[in-house]
């Protein structure tokens, strides 16, 4: 559906339909406008944007004080909120819309355990862990402010998680079968180098450039979380990244209409790759990320060194991989103990493969 709109307004239907508008002037942040082209609502907000007055959060005049409502306005123009990534805002944001609409006229300080209990109750074991993200950071907004007294969070029991493998991590195998049909000298090939050499999610490759460069090392801090990370790079990807054309783009990665990739998009076009490349579909561009961490922590990795290399922050995520790798390593050290016992005299896993998935660095010789 088209729509006539005024100058400085522009609009788009989300994928679910519905119609979004926002007033731009060149140089000043978007503002939203809500209400469609012509309405009362929609002239008021785009008079008001035009006059350089930033609307008032969705629902603050409908607020009223020592609500639920009112907490949920106060924690959106918190500092706490404001430092969160985009992406995670509006995650968080939906989850605590549905909250309002559900307890918004409620009394925050009345607010009890059992209550939203009740409301993760009715929800899967991973919905009712991204609700707990996000009324957490805005449970901490109102103990700051003394809105409550008592942590309802607290008492809250998560049912369990079912047992799920999670993305797979590649095999020899399957990287060299990406690599037959992507040679060196492809965006695909580079694609590829990217997220397995720099071992970074979708959503940080995308954003990569040769500014990131510095003395070999790249340097970023991560979308998600703002953390940084560093990484060697090593001459594998350099090869990788030297072989593609000269461009002024600041990303090493860009779509057939020259423009950087989003990273949903480049999941879409990395997945075309897998298959064109004769892939399961269990091969996913975060399942590099993993083959990554699980040969490096093999490689002999520490747990702090992987933090620094993933851009983790919490130590627990490296002890998944190099628990696991000690446990392979106490393994080959007892198949050493029983050689020439009669039962068997068991192999060197390490000489039967000659390529490896990632170069070895200096951090884990």
């Amino acid at each position: 559906m088209k729509w006539r709109l005024p100058p400085g307004v522009h609009g788009y239907e989300t994928r679910h339909g519905k119609p979004v508008f926002y007033f731009r002037r060149p140089g000043a942040p978007k503002i939203r406008l809500h209400g469609h082209p012509g309405s009362v609502e929609f002239m008021e907000a785009y008079g008001a944007a035009k006059a350089g007055q930033q609307p008032t959060e969705i629902g603050a005049s409908q607020t009223r004080p020592g609500t639920v409502n009112a907490a949920i306005v106060s924690y959106y123009s918190s500092a706490a909120w404001k430092i969160l990534g985009h992406g995670t805002r509006s995650s968080r944001r939906a989850i605590l819309e549905r909250f309002r609409e559900e307890c918004g006229t409620f009394q925050v300080a009345g607010m009890h355990s059992v209550a939203i209990q009740n409301i993760l109750n009715r929800k899967t074991p991973a919905a009712q862990r991204n609700w707990m993200k996000a009324l957490r950071g805005w449970v901490d907004h109102c103990l700051a402010l003394k809105m409550i007294r008592k942590d309802p969070l607290a008492e809250v029991k998560l049912a369990k998680m079912p047992r799920v493998r999670g993305h797979h991590p590649w095999e020899m195998a399957e990287c060299e079968q990406f690599e037959r049909r992507h040679a060196i000298g492809t965006r695909g090939r580079l694609a590829y180098e990217l997220l397995l050499q720099a071992s970074q999610s979708r959503c940080d490759v995308v954003r990569m450039g040769r500014q990131h460069i510095r003395n070999g090392m790249m340097t970023m801090g991560r979308q998600k979380t703002g953390v940084p990370f560093n990484v060697e790079v090593m001459p594998r990807l350099q090869a990788a990244i030297d072989a593609m054309p000269a461009s002024n783009h600041l990303t090493f990665l860009v779509t057939a209409q020259g423009k950087p990739f989003t990273a949903a998009g480049f999941g879409n076009y990395f997945r075309d790759l897998c298959q064109a490349a004769g892939l399961p579909e269990r091969c996913t561009s975060h399942g590099l990320r993993k083959a990554a961490a699980t040969y490096l922590a093999e490689l002999g990795f520490t747990d702090h060194q992987l933090m620094a290399w993933f851009g983790w922050t919490s130590i627990s995520q490296a002890q998944v991989y190099t628990r696991a790798a000690n446990r392979k390593r106490m393994a080959r050290e007892g198949a050493k103990l029983i050689s020439g016992t009669g039962i068997g005299s068991p192999s060197d896993p390490v000489s039967q493969n000659q390529s490896q998935p990632i170069e070895k660095t200096g951090a884990g010789k």
